[in-house]
């Protein structure tokens, strides 16, 4: 994972504003309790003053920090050491800054299980809690993801093109569309960073050309892409990659796990954090570029409300500055919103050029 140009490693480098930052995703994100068991985990890759922050906002709203701290694992979606199962499976809450997270595990689903409010802020660094949570307004951010929500859960047709390349076509019939980027106030609900909306149209609908131009991870030897990866996609699973080192990189991982799921398309997701404006190689931050649109493949969780299915891993790649069609309407072109409800929620942020 590459960091940011010019982020700083220094303690007080906005140390302010991310205490501040560390409060709003504490007590207005996770809506954390007083007494509530608040169960932080993080390895040996994740920046300590994003962790430090956030376990002392949590003990300033009266509740109980739990603070585990493990060796980095060699990729993502990989079991945790059991210790760390044992303590999210007892929490409240979980807070997940680990750069090899955890998500789609045995020890996640156990910790879902059991009732915990998880959110996933892999690879969460200062300059980036500080971007996508302190200096975004949380209230109308979640406004203009569910005007999106609603907007593409009306639709059937959905087509997404892109100037690398992209011409995807797939059918929702009916599938739901959720808020990823949700508040967290339902108990063994995960949810993702603000700004994001996620659903996966009807699996085997899916056709046509996938280009990741932005980002792209796992596997551990990406993150900011350099050249485009580009997948060729037939009733909703990858049948060839093509593109140049990044992409035989790729295809080597995807099929290094002898899983045909590995293959699957497992969730499309818009990304519209106002904070985010190009990729870094963070991919929960890459993944809400604004107005980009995000796919993963491998497994899908059953928050999707798809197929849901358990694959050896889960993957994410970037698609920036699509143009995304709506029963033939356009929702946004180029990677701007024009339609008028999702061009209104733009303004209400006060976003520029809306």
């Amino acid at each position: 994972m590459e960091p940011a140009t010019g982020t700083e490693s220094r303690p007080e480098y906005l140390a302010f504003e991310l205490a501040g930052a560390a409060r709003k995703l504490v007590e207005t994100v996770m809506l954390v309790r007083p007494g509530e068991n608040v169960a932080i985990t993080a390895d040996t890759a994740t920046d300590w003053r994003a962790v430090d922050a956030t376990a002392r906002a949590v003990y300033a709203a009266g509740a109980v920090a739990t603070v585990l701290l493990y060796e980095t694992r060699p990729t993502a979606v990989v079991e945790p050491p059991a210790p760390v199962a044992a303590a999210v499976a007892n929490s409240d809450v979980w807070i997940e800054f680990a750069y090899a997270y955890v998500l789609h595990t045995p020890a996640f689903r156990a910790a879902m299980a059991a009732g915990s409010r998880y959110i996933c802020l892999t690879g969460m660094d200062v300059d980036m809690m500080v971007k996508t949570i302190g200096r975004v307004d949380y209230p109308r951010l979640i406004a203009l993801g569910e005007t999106l929500r609603q907007l593409v859960e009306a639709a059937d047709e959905v087509r997404v093109t892109g100037p690398a390349g992209t011409d995807l076509l797939a059918y929702n019939r009916g599938r739901k569309v959720r808020q990823s980027g949700k508040l967290a106030d339902t108990r063994g609900e995960p949810i993702m960073l603000g700004g994001q909306v996620s659903w996966c149209p009807v699996e085997e609908t899916i056709q046509g050309r996938l280009v990741f131009d932005g980002a792209l991870w796992p596997p551990v030897e990406l993150g900011l892409l350099r050249q485009p990866v580009a997948l060729t996609l037939e009733k909703g699973a990858i049948v060839d990659v093509e593109g140049g080192t990044e992409a035989r990189i790729f295809q080597r991982w995807l099929k290094s796990f002898g899983d045909d799921k590995m293959f699957w398309l497992a969730h499309y997701s818009l990304g519209f954090n106002p904070g985010v404006t190009r990729p870094t190689g963070r991919i929960v931050e890459d993944e809400r570029v604004f107005g980009c649109i995000e796919m993963g493949f491998g497994s899908q969780g059953a928050q999707i409300r798809g197929k849901t299915w358990t694959a050896a891993s889960h993957t994410d790649g970037v698609v920036l500055s699509p143009s995304i069609y709506l029963d033939g309407a356009p929702l946004e072109l180029d990677g701007v919103y024009v339609h008028p409800q999702a061009v209104a929620a733009c303004r209400a942020m006060g976003l520029p050029g809306y």
